[in-house]
């Protein structure tokens, strides 16, 4: 088949395109920067360089495609533009496929999504992936759509990095002994390139998810591969969190949108459509990437 990837060559679409062209399929890899095509190419794959806010090159990179795969990303250090207004940015790269599919005629569409987007209330900046999942919902109900909810990605924690150099600690807005899912980027891409293989039927949502552990047992996991089995998690107010990130620099709102979101954590409202259609866990355990995270930890 011929496939249209989205997100360049970053966690997911990397691997997502080098397991498609092990499968024989022609892909194409989409990246805003001239300098990766090179890298793209050495894939196997085609690169096609423009931008997701330019719909007219996107309809154009879509013709002919048997499928296409659809994230939304900003850029780098975007977060810390105080300008920023990532709902309408978001909902503005969505139009832009949206305006693609129906203009290059594409039927097939696999949109990664996430956890949260169930719903548009109690999830923070989630509620994006909700606006983006209804903006293509509204095309035509020829052209069939899987949306991918993968849960939290397991490097986020890195961000956890520099509280526990410097205090021993990981500190959130949310904790305890409650289980909660994390998921590998690789399962990601691996769960995606088994949809493309399955028959497409109008619109479908798969949730994804590689492992569950609760947070204090985390602290467990992550001080013991760092070497330091006193790490604790630690637990303080909403407040707290968000006049840090704000004191760091981070825009406002999509601060504000990072506190809600793991707020959504600690009542389980984030989780609760996941829990009714929870899928199979994929192959990466947190005791595999506990290693990376050790790895990451000791370069910084």
């Amino acid at each position: 088949m011929n496939i249209i990837l989205t997100g360049s060559l970053g966690h997911i679409s990397k691997p997502l395109a080098e397991e498609l062209i092990q499968k024989g399929h022609s892909v194409t890899v989409i990246s805003s920067k001239a300098e990766r095509r090179k890298e793209i190419e050495a894939l196997g794959a085609k690169a096609a360089i423009g931008s997701i806010e330019d719909p007219a090159f996107l309809t154009k990179t879509f013709i002919g495609a048997d499928i296409v795969y659809l994230m939304e990303t900003l850029g780098a250090g975007s977060f810390f533009d105080q300008n920023l207004d990532y709902m309408l940015a978001i909902n503005t790269i969505a139009n832009n496929y949206k305006q693609a599919i129906q203009e290059s005629g594409v039927k097939k569409i696999i949109h990664l999504s996430s956890i949260g987007a169930h719903t548009d209330k109690g999830n923070g900046m989630l509620a994006f992936h909700h606006n983006v999942e209804n903006i293509l919902k509204s095309l035509p109900e020829d052209i069939s759509i899987k949306f991918m909810r993968p849960v939290g990605f397991y490097y986020n924690m890195f961000a956890f990095i520099p509280t526990i150099k410097a205090q021993n600690l990981i500190i959130q807005n949310y904790g305890g002994d409650a289980k909660e899912p994390w998921v590998s980027p690789l399962d990601i891409a691996s769960v995606i390139a088994e949809e493309m293989d399955k028959p497409f039927d109008r619109r479908e949502v798969r949730y994804i998810a590689s492992d569950e552990i609760a947070p204090n047992e985390l602290a467990k996991l992550l001080g013991e591969a760092i070497g330091k089995p006193d790490l604790k998690w630690q637990v303080v107010p909403d407040e707290q969190i968000l006049n840090t990130m704000i004191a760091a620099g981070m825009n406002p709102d999509v601060a504000k949108g990072l506190v809600e979101m793991n707020a959504g954590r600690r009542n389980d409202f984030l989780y609760k459509d996941y829990y009714q259609h929870k899928p199979t866990f994929g192959k990466v355990k947190l005791k595999n990437f506990a290693i990376e995270f050790a790895a990451v930890y000791n370069q910084k």
